[in-house]
C-alpha cells in the first residue's frame, strides 16, 4: 500500500468537493453549486497546494498570506522586512 491515499490529490480535492455540495437532512450544511471549485476559488493550482501541504514548514518561516495581507501585517507591526513574501507569491498570488 502507498504511502497516503491511493489516488490523485485532484481526486482528493473533487471527491471532497463533491461531497460538500451533497445535500440532506441530516447534514448541516453544504457548498453551493453556484460556488467555483475550491482551489479555484482560493485561485491556487493543486500543484501549489499540494507544495503548501506538503512542505509548509520548509517553505515558510514567519507570517504567511497574500501578498496584500502580507504588507498590511507588516505595517501593523512596523515591520520593514516580509521574509517570506517571494513563496507567498508564488504560491499564494
Amino acid at each position: 500500500m502507498p504511502k497516503g491515499l491511493p489516488f490523485e490529490l485532484k481526486s482528493y480535492l473533487e471527491l471532497v468537493e463533491l461531497t460538500g455540495r451533497i445535500i440532506r437532512e441530516d447534514k448541516r450544511g453544504y457548498i453551493d453549486n453556484m460556488n467555483l471549485p475550491l482551489l479555484e476559488r482560493l485561485n491556487i493550482s493543486p500543484e501549489n497546494w499540494l507544495k503548501l501541504t506538503t512542505q509548509f514548514t520548509r517553505v515558510f518561516h514567519g507570517a504567511v498570506g497574500r501578498p496584500t495581507s502580507q504588507a498590511s501585517y507588516c505595517e501593523n507591526l512596523k515591520r520593514k522586512r516580509r521574509s517570506n513574501i517571494s513563496n507567498c507569491e508564488k504560491l499564494l498570488a
